[in-house]
């Protein structure tokens, strides 16, 4: 994945960027791709108690490279569907942080 498609992904604001990404819980291993024009996360977690969410925000730290409490997710806290708020991110940066996380994955 280029640089620019992964801008495509982003909706950036002042002192953050916002990311739409569609959670699949229950799935047999963890990863975060992308299929179609749609971010998609598939964690083992199950949808109860917060858990595929947690394991989202961990997931994203860990590959972003940036700290959990900067990730927040701000729409879609009950859906599959969320919109999930990075911090003191710059939209640049990020494009090339999940150009190179998604690197091997086709569009």
């Amino acid at each position: 994945m280029s640089k620019a498609d992964a801008r495509k992904l982003l909706s950036a604001g002042s002192g953050f960027v916002d990311l739409q990404v569609y959670v699949k819980p229950e799935s047999r291993e963890t990863r975060l791709t992308v299929e179609g024009e749609e971010l998609v996360f598939y964690t083992e977690e199950p949808p109860v108690k917060g858990r595929a969410n947690a394991a989202l925000v961990k997931a994203l730290s860990k590959m972003l490279g940036i700290p959990s409490s900067h990730i927040r997710i701000v729409g879609g806290i009950r859906s599959r569907s969320k919109r999930v708020r990075l911090m003191n991110m710059d939209a640049e940066i990020l494009a090339e942080k999940l150009a190179e996380v998604l690197g091997g994955e086709d569009t």
